[in-house]
């Protein structure tokens, strides 16, 4: 994990349930008689991310409809953090804070998580766009119930299913950092699939059929060529705005998807692109992140933009 994450090592469970009191019965040991709670069942995992979620990033209250995707956070924190140090890095090794860093989250998804993070660490201000209905309002019931993050927050929805950045970046509104973590999938069978997986491996049993743990909906999970086409397509789009965005970025969780990726980014003629490994666990990924302003535009950008 990033250094600077929260949640390194075992979760504080007995701190945890004191501030979201329902946790306590999903409270268990493992083999170990370590304090544990069970990986596999949705309602354990929603009121863990509604406790991590209060006691490190001062989440009134947090909830998300039945079936949404309830992300792990630590994963998510995670990838804030090596934003902020790509900005850092762009910015004499100090990192950019406050509302004047504005930043795009493309599928805030019903959850809000990395606008939760990244305003409640750094400051920063985010627009977040999704496709889905459902999830805009969640995230507003997420803000009435926030002030804090009311304030920092403006939310969108993506006219175009079809469009990534189209319909939600303005060629007037300078953006410092898009991120994305796209669609896995490439079909709702290969959701389910991976869903069936996940289980099995947390459960160490053969199971035929299993609830998205970490929930989520058709969007949130899959869509026609996987997250290397979803990818493809935003990095397409993101050339058209790259005099008016620093950074792009997107997690890459499959490592096969990499090559094609970094071909579709030379294609594009990208600036610069680096490529930043991730783990949690046994889990590997890497957040890819590019951009199209030369380095005399970076130093035009960086001194109008971040300067204390």
């Amino acid at each position: 994990m990033h250094p600077r994450n929260k949640h390194i090592g075992r979760y504080d469970l007995k701190k945890l349930a004191k501030a979201v009191q329902a946790l306590k019965s999903k409270i268990t040991l493992n083999v170990r008689k370590e304090e544990t709670i069970d990986f596999s069942d949705p309602e354990a995992v929603k009121l863990l991310n509604a406790a991590l979620l209060k006691v490190y990033y001062n989440v009134d209250q947090w909830d998300i409809p039945p079936g949404y995707l309830c992300p792990p956070i630590p994963g998510r924190a995670d990838y804030i953090h090596y934003m902020a140090d790509i900005l850092r890095d762009s910015n004499n090794g100090q990192i950019p804070k406050g509302e004047s860093v504005k930043c795009l989250d493309v599928g805030i998804g019903a959850n809000a998580v990395y606008p939760i993070i990244g305003i409640s660490t750094y400051g920063w201000s985010f627009i977040g766009s999704d496709i889905d209905p459902v999830s805009i309002k969640s995230v507003k019931r997420l803000m009435d119930h926030n002030a804090w993050l009311k304030n920092n927050l403006t939310v969108k929805t993506q006219p175009n299913a079809k469009d990534i950045l189209y319909g939600i970046l303005d060629h007037e509104e300078p953006v410092d950092l898009v991120i994305c973590n796209p669609p896995f999938h490439a079909s709702l069978q290969a959701a389910q699939e991976g869903t069936l997986r996940k289980v099995r491996n947390l459960t160490k049993s053969e199971v035929k059929e299993a609830k998205q743990n970490f929930g989520g909906q058709g969007s949130e999970l899959w869509c026609e060529g996987g997250e290397r086409q979803f990818v493809g397509t935003m990095i397409r789009e993101s050339k058209n705005f790259g005099k008016s965005c620093f950074w792009f970025s997107s997690l890459v969780s499959k490592q096969s998807n990499l090559k094609a990726i970094l071909e579709y980014l030379a294609i594009a003629k990208a600036v610069e692109v680096k490529t930043i490994p991730m783990s949690q666990g046994n889990k590997a990924s890497r957040v890819v992140t590019w951009t199209f302003l030369t380095p005399e535009e970076q130093k035009v950008w960086k001194e109008s933009r971040w300067r204390s």
